[in-house]
């Protein structure tokens, strides 16, 4: 008996060492079409030596500036930022993370600059920034993308006469509970909350909150909790601190315009993207100008602390991603054309330059899958 058990736990000891050795992790990099780019960017991640290897690019939709994937990952999801704003879909290979253009849809606006997919894979939000339209994408079930089964316009300005002349969505984001879509709009000053029937597409408006004028609210992340939420305002250089209300998606402010520069920095800067750790611990703002990501401890009560500045090796660090794992940190610099990896302190939230990073033409997003 004792022999046939040493048996078992060996087979199950091989199992689990060659699962270990086919899982993959790849990384995918959505670009603005410029400088020589290809599209979408697509390397295959070694977590044992923090480095990238490309093994792709797809060139099908235009300026593929943000990225987001269903919640199986299958299926990948771009927007295209121009005049006439696009969004694409793409297949993921599930042995390779190789892309395959599946289709592609108008999101009903000018300078698509954001795109969300909701956790059942079934629906796509789209912000368009110039046309300051929130637009809903049904989702087919081989991935495709239908048509647009609702556009929502703001209205209204702020007090910034040169980017609050009139409403920009910028992003929208959707609620742990995938009942609700919050967007931020940079030139309203307002973040909405919007319910969303399922059985039609159409998006409810629930109760928006308006900001410090003049804030310029961007994007926005949830506290892995879902209590609270954390504002990245672009035109302050600030973080908002909200609470968040799971039965009815209202949003209250906590703190508003808790500053994410050190006092000595006095030049322009506009803050971009903004993310937790996986366990809640901390909190990282992108800052271009200061070319640096803002890092914040997060209290028990869900306020947040500014510790420390760790410089980007790069120009503009518009959109950045914490490895899920919480090792790694990936920030693409816009403007110096490189994707740059840090390893995360767990205990401390500091980062540290890993000595790897990649060229990609004007990089905007980058995000995640791991596959077995």
């Amino acid at each position: 008996m004792k022999n046939i058990m040493l048996f078992i736990t060996g087979l199950s000891m091989i199992a689990s060492s060659a699962l270990a050795q086919k899982t993959k992790e790849y990384i995918y990099v959505g670009t603005y079409s410029v400088r020589g780019s290809e599209g979408i960017y697509v390397f295959e991640f070694d977590r044992t030596q923090g480095s990238l290897k490309q093994i792709q690019t797809n060139s099908r939709v235009k300026s593929p500036s943000f990225l987001d994937f269903s919640s199986n990952g299958k299926f990948l999801y771009s927007v295209g930022e121009s005049d006439m704003g696009a969004v694409g879909s793409f297949s993921v290979d599930p042995l390779t993370g190789m892309l395959t253009f599946l289709n592609q849809q108008s999101s009903e606006g000018a300078g698509a600059c954001h795109i969300s997919i909701d956790h059942a894979g079934k629906f796509a939000f789209v912000s368009n920034y110039s046309s300051g339209s929130l637009a809903v994408l049904p989702i087919e079930g081989n991935g495709s993308l239908r048509a647009a089964s609702d556009v929502i316009r703001h209205e209204g300005s702020s007090v910034n006469k040169e980017r609050q002349e009139k409403p920009h969505v910028h992003s929208a984001f959707v609620s742990p509970d995938n009942r609700f879509v919050i967007a931020s709009d940079l030139g309203t000053d307002k973040i909405y909350t919007y319910e969303l029937d399922r059985s039609n597409g159409k998006m409810k408006p629930a109760i928006n909150v308006s900001v410090t004028p003049g804030a310029g609210p961007r994007h926005l992340v949830f506290h892995p909790n879902g209590k609270n939420i954390y504002s990245a305002e672009e035109l302050f250089s600030t973080v908002g601190v909200l609470s968040y209300e799971k039965a009815t998606g209202a949003i209250k402010i906590i703190k508003d315009t808790i500053r994410s520069l050190p006092t000595s920095f006095t030049a322009f800067n506009k803050s971009a993207d903004i993310h937790t750790d996986p366990k809640g611990k901390f909190l990282y703002m992108s800052n271009r100008g200061m070319d640096a990501i803002a890092i914040y401890s997060i209290q028990e009560d869900g306020g947040i602390k500014l510790i420390g500045q760790q410089e980007v090796l790069g120009k503009a660090p518009r959109n950045f991603l914490v490895d899920p794992k919480g090792e790694f940190v990936f920030v693409a610099n816009q403007d110096s054309d490189n994707i740059v990896i840090f390893k995360l302190d767990q205990k401390s939230g500091l980062m540290t330059y890993t000595g790897n990073q990649v060229k990609v033409p004007a990089p905007v997003c980058v995000k995640m899958l791991m596959n077995p």
